[in-house]
């Protein structure tokens, strides 16, 4: 039995999905069963719970043989990097440990650091060292930006309203990276023995600015929208003004500061690592052709 939290989300999703498929029984641990609706294979089942209260955890874990940790409270209205990645991932590290589990995999964030720009790099980099601390085998995933959000974010209201605002300039680049990639590395973690006690940098093929991303729908849709942009003195009032009120919000204006000043976000892989080639190589354009709407 293999349990995964966070397996409503998009990358959650897909990674259970690559599970059932393997013909392997998925437990699916979440705040809401109805958001689990639409996993409808028999060989996934769903339990209420939540990573933020260790004793909601206790019966998830009967017969559980690996974990997999797709949570993150980056655009939680109701939760904190802090509350879900840092110390939600030491709750089911340690509910893990005390059921006898045999695997822990780990999603994080590329380039995750104690002095990483964004809360979600430095709660993520805690729960990575929780985890290798643990005693537990683990595999550690770490994904750049995930395509299919800020493609929805940025290109779906040029399909839907003709107009879009990018985040500050929009001329710093991103390495964006589909979450279809990164479950398949995370499929990859939890099938392959060899591949416990590994990193696994699970990065896109290209690095591109936002104002590019926005310029390949154009390319592909051979339509043209009205783009505007939020100037970073705006968003850096947004980050904090918006802090107790719409605190997820808040943390994507920061996000947005950081993707559009920061060259932490562009990524390469090191020269001396040893390709994955199992691993896919989904680029931006894909995603936009295969995720265009025809408007009502």
């Amino acid at each position: 039995m293999v349990l995964v939290a966070g397996g409503t989300g998009r990358l959650g999703t897909r990674v259970v999905e690559l599970i059932a498929k393997r013909h392997m029984r998925v437990r699916v641990l979440t705040r809401d069963r109805n958001r689990a609706a639409h996993l409808t294979s028999e060989l996934i089942e769903v339990v209420e719970g939540d990573v933020r209260n260790p004793a909601s955890l206790e019966t998830a874990f009967a017969g559980v043989t690996a974990v997999i940790s797709c949570i993150q409270g980056l655009d939680d209205p109701n939760s904190t990097p802090e509350a879900t990645d840092r110390d939600g991932n030491r709750n089911l590290i340690n509910a893990a440990k005390t059921s006898g589990v045999d695997h822990f995999v780990l999603v994080s964030v590329m380039k995750s650091s104690p002095n990483h720009p964004m809360s979600l790099g430095r709660a993520k980099y805690a729960a990575e060292q929780s985890l290798k601390t643990s005693g537990l085998a683990w595999t550690i995933v770490r994904g750049t930006a995930y395509m299919e959000f800020w493609v929805q974010m940025v290109v779906q209201p040029l399909i839907d309203k003709g107009r879009t605002q990018v985040f500050g300039r929009g001329n710093n680049p991103i390495n964006f990276v589909s979450v279809d990639d990164v479950a398949k590395a995370v499929e990859m973690a939890v099938m392959d023995p060899g591949l416990r006690g590994v990193e696994i940098e699970a990065g896109g093929p290209e690095n591109l600015t936002m104002n590019q991303v926005v310029e390949t729908f154009e390319r592909i849709s051979g339509k043209k929208g009205n783009v505007s942009h939020v100037p970073l003195p705006m968003m850096r009032i947004m980050s904090v003004v918006m802090s107790p009120i719409k605190p997820a919000l808040a943390r994507l204006a920061q996000a947005g500061i950081v993707m559009d000043t920061s060259d932490i976000m562009a990524w390469e892989p090191p020269a001396t690592s040893k390709p994955n080639s199992w691993l896919p190589k989904t680029r931006v354009a894909e995603v936009i052709q295969k995720g265009q709407k025809t408007p009502a």
